[in-house]
């Protein structure tokens, strides 16, 4: 069985940050595959700007050339808002070891999160960086600073932090349905 990562988020869009998150991922020696989880619905927010469906596509669009990732539609599949436990304890079933990946302006949210002591304990987390937050030393810091936001992303479109595969795409979805 493979130790995997996950990285799971609403992606809405998708950025270039994303994909150097994915990236760096690949280089872990202990990681032999990540696995990109895009969410239904946020289980902290209200609604999605772009359906889930078109989320799903576009990261297939945009990782499909990668080796040893895998876009799965499992929270998208569940049609609400799904817990990052949940999502493990599915991906448990077919991998030995998950390293959760989440960015670090969800440190603060942390104690939030659903069973957060009990996923704490079955997961290790990456931690992206972001804004300037210190990770703290009981995580893993992905050493990568990506501050890209999808939120600043819907609000000032900059279509050279889109990934190039589908940017037009994704440009032209969130300026004709004004995603802000």
């Amino acid at each position: 069985m493979e130790n995997i990562a996950l990285f799971g988020g609403s992606f809405d869009p998708p950025h270039i940050g994303h994909e150097m998150i994915v990236k760096a991922l690949l280089n872990f020696k202990d990681i032999d595959k990540v696995v990109i989880m895009p969410t239904f619905l946020n289980p902290f927010k209200s609604k999605a700007h772009a359906p889930s469906s078109l989320r799903l596509k576009w990261l297939k669009e945009i990782f499909g050339i990668f080796q040893n990732v895998l876009i799965d539609d499992f929270e998208v599949k569940q049609k609400q808002k799904v817990s990052s436990i949940q999502s493990v304890k599915y991906l448990l079933k077919k991998y030995k070891k998950i390293y959760l990946v989440i960015g670090a302006d969800n440190l603060s949210l942390l104690h939030k999160w659903d069973r957060y002591e009990e996923l704490k304990s079955m997961v290790t987390f990456v931690v992206a960086h972001r804004d300037k937050i210190e990770i703290p030393e009981n995580f893993i810091d992905l050493n990568i600073n990506v501050d890209i936001s999808s939120t600043q992303l819907r609000e000032h479109l900059d279509i050279s932090k889109l990934p190039q595969k589908c940017a037009k795409e994704i440009a032209k979805y969130y300026k004709e349905n004004d995603a802000n």
